[in-house]
């Protein structure tokens, strides 16, 4: 299996973008093309030792769409950039998948339009697996489609399911839609049609979900427009973050403190791994006809390798066919 990644996309990129897919390659042995500045690529592994056998492949690209540019430039003046070289690379059967850390709006159009969309999904959605106490749920949309109509939150319903189903083996995955209340006549037009919808497709839907009980792992996948699941996401992220510095605090408060520390160590480590955004890799981009993964902007080289394990196991459990085997029955 060959996964393409953008070498040049992202905050760490290439140092860390090239020894996440060193890392992918020796601990999972995917074949790896990387695109970008070939000197530089070049660089990078000569001065850190990276071994990629005889199998890497670089595909030469002096240009980068960066998180500033306007996304649907890479259709454009930037479409000789490492992230449209690497769409190209997918599309044309070169790679069994695609990794990047860059532009989310290049991504999204890119996959849109490069890529291009399965037949009858109305517009791809990113979705992503959270941490919960007993394991993990899908958030989805998180920022592929700022508004919605009802009929796109039905279908990230059933892509969410398909892919629930085919990579984390989950049997009838509850799927709920985040709202205001649990009523089905909560929430604006919009959510009281998105519920009539879900209701009537071909999955387990168990209704709506409010924001307080989404980190409790209630279900299995939470359905929301791109705008308010960006949002959700980032609010989850934060919580999370300035949770766990304020339990440092304590922790250094005093001398007892300390040793109370000492004893739990190995645990607060553990769950500092479960919440680490890196450990997850990064999110899907569902309804397109190829395997997506947008890693976060700031993904280290532990976040690229498990991007690229994303990748690897997409492609394996013929998620797109699954997905396209749903949107039949819809």
């Amino acid at each position: 299996m060959r996964i393409v990644v953008d070498a040049f996309g992202g905050d760490n990129a290439p140092v860390e973008i090239i020894k996440g897919a060193a890392a992918a390659h020796k601990e999972y042995g995917v074949d790896i093309t990387l695109v970008g500045d070939k000197v530089k690529i070049d660089e990078v592994i000569n001065d850190n030792n990276l071994d990629f056998s005889e199998s890497l492949i670089i595909v030469d690209s002096s240009d980068v769409i960066s998180m500033h540019d306007d996304p649907t430039s890479i259709l454009k003046s930037h479409n000789e950039c490492s992230m449209a070289k690497a769409f190209y690379e997918l599309r044309d059967g070169n790679a069994d998948a695609f990794v990047s850390a860059g532009s989310t709006g290049a991504i999204v159009v890119g996959g849109t339009l490069i890529v291009k969309r399965l037949k009858g999904v109305k517009r791809p959605a990113l979705g992503s697996m959270i941490p919960a106490p007993e394991g993990s749920y899908m958030l989805m949309d998180m920022g592929a489609n700022s508004e919605c109509r009802a009929e796109m939150l039905k279908q990230f319903g059933i892509m969410a399911s398909a892919y629930l189903t085919a990579v984390e083996g989950r049997v009838d995955p509850k799927i709920a839609l985040l709202n205001i209340g649990t009523e089905d006549t909560k929430g604006d037009p919009m959510h009281i049609e998105a519920y009539k919808l879900l209701s009537e497709a071909p999955i387990n839907f168990v209704g709506n979900i409010e924001s307080r009980e989404m980190p409790k792992g209630l279900c299995d996948a939470v359905i929301t427009d791109g705008f308010t699941g960006n949002i959700a996401l980032k609010l989850i992220e934060g919580t999370a973050s300035t949770l766990f510095k304020m339990i440092k605090n304590v922790l250094y408060k005093s001398l007892p403190n300390k040793l109370s520390a000492l004893v739990l160590k190995k645990d607060l480590y553990s769950l500092k791994s479960m919440m680490d955004s890196s450990e997850v890799g990064g999110a899907l981009l569902l309804g397109v006809n190829k395997p997506v993964i947008k890693a976060h902007g700031s993904s280290d080289a532990k976040a690229i390798k498990n991007a690229i394990r994303q990748a690897k196991s997409f492609a394996e459990n013929d998620v797109i066919g699954k997905i396209t085997e749903g949107l039949k029955t819809e």
